[in-house]
């Protein structure tokens, strides 16, 4: 009887699953997502030797990159750090420190949320759309809080949906960004299939000087915006003690009409003095 990868009890070696974030090598949630993915399939570590929060979609052209592989935490998975980004993790992992391609790629579990227009300044979300990019179906996943991270709630909902993207990939969305509450089981009030927010929050600079009185900049997530998120937005989900499940189209055109966009290249067309394109 073939196995079912729905099932609890299954997992196979066959499926290849790479697994890294943005807060590091050591980061606690990425073990605990490790540990829980163990239970689905073959397990690959590829991670930053550092916290590389907020690096984005970086990648690194103007250096060379280091890379060796470390004893895992958790038996029987090969583990690399990487001096580079997240972005650089998933590069060097799928072009060369394994020959094998990989099935899924989960990116977390971070420690603070990704969420929102914020969510592309994310390290953590870079890697799994640089995945994607490699036409594995990828996502990230983040736990709503900075200090006294509760990683079991995310970890178990990691796990689901790693199993649900492999057991029909055909049917399921290629990329996803998950967050979640900052509290356990009972605490969790639903699951939301959610769009992005507006800003989630706002950047400050905080201005000193130091033992020189030369200025210095510290750039810091201030507040979040005024206006409360709308209802169905992933900010909504999580200040309601949701799971925020959000799809990333790569082709989103963020709700605008398809004669809107055709309008606005017939504009150009006819500033650049253009034949238009469907005579």
């Amino acid at each position: 009887m073939a196995c079912d990868p729905a099932s609890p009890f299954f997992r196979s070696q066959d499926l290849r699953i790479l697994v890294t974030n943005d807060d590091g090598i050591y980061a606690e949630g990425l073990w605990a997502l490790a540990r829980s993915l163990q239970d689905v399939g073959d397990v690959h570590v590829v991670a930053p030797d550092r916290d590389q929060s907020g690096i984005g979609t970086a990648k690194t052209l103007l250096t060379i990159i280091r890379s060796q592989e470390v004893p895992p935490p958790v038996d029987g998975v090969p583990t690399y750090s990487v001096q580079g980004t997240p972005t650089d993790c998933v590069i060097l992992a799928v072009e060369s420190l394994f020959s094998e391609p990989f099935d899924l790629l989960v990116s977390g579990i971070n420690a603070g949320a990704n969420m929102g227009v914020d969510l592309f300044s994310s390290g953590t979300f870079a890697a799994a759309l640089y995945g994607r990019s490699r036409d594995i179906p990828s996502m990230a996943v983040s736990v709503s809080s900075l200090t006294e991270v509760k990683y079991d709630v995310a970890a178990q909902v990691a796990r689901t949906l790693a199993r649900r993207l492999l057991e029909n990939p055909a049917l399921s969305p290629p990329l996803l960004n998950v967050n979640l509450p900052n509290t356990d089981r009972d605490g969790v009030k639903g699951v939301q299939v959610t769009q992005l927010a507006p800003k989630a929050w706002s950047e400050g600079v905080e201005i000193g000087h130091d033992s020189r009185r030369r200025t210095y900049y510290w750039i810091r997530y201030n507040k979040p915006p005024p206006e409360a998120p709308p209802e169905g937005t992933d900010v909504w989900a999580i200040l309601n003690d949701r799971v925020s499940i959000t799809p990333i189209d790569l082709n989103a055109t963020n709700g605008a009409s398809p004669d809107g966009l055709h309008e606005l290249a017939a504009v150009v067309t006819a500033t650049l003095g253009l034949p238009d394109a469907k005579e």
